[in-house]
């Protein structure tokens, strides 16, 4: 039982670093981030619209 509190500990702190660094990413992009937006990471801006 100690072992799986200790991994549980480990999975949470993970997931808070995850969370973290997509904040500070999303801080240092220079964008305000709204959620529901679609995520355009590869996309180039002058790139055309097939949709």
């Amino acid at each position: 039982m100690k072992r799986v509190g200790t991994w549980a500990f480990y999975a949470v702190g993970a997931l808070a670093i995850v969370y973290l660094a997509l904040y500070a990413y999303a801080m240092f992009r220079g964008q305000p981030f709204v959620p529901g937006d679609p995520i355009h990471i590869f996309r180039k801006p002058d790139a055309p619209s097939y949709s």
